[in-house]
């Protein structure tokens, strides 16, 4: 749940311009891995180099210590920021 919460609360401060929306979707496969995807409409993560002079900035951090994969995808408008526990 907080990779969920990571990534939504990403969303809403960086990827979705005012008046607008994300998509969060979760999906469960056979394997029984599980696969977060949230899609928003704002830019890309041009953000992340500048993280560590941040006070805040450690979401995606934590995505990355505790999930099995994730990454970003091109979508537009906007991007797909996903991760995978397995």
């Amino acid at each position: 749940m907080l990779c969920v919460s990571e990534l939504a609360t990403n969303a809403l401060r960086h990827g979705v311009p005012p008046g607008r929306g994300y998509l969060l979707r979760l999906f469960g496969f056979e394997d029984a891995t599980v696969r977060i995807e949230v899609h928003d409409s704002g830019p890309g993560l041009s953000r992340i180099a500048a993280r560590e002079e941040r006070e805040g900035g450690r979401g995606l951090d934590l995505v990355a210590a505790l999930a099995d994969a994730w990454g970003v995808l091109p979508r537009a408008p906007g991007k797909v920021v996903w991760c995978e526990f397995r």
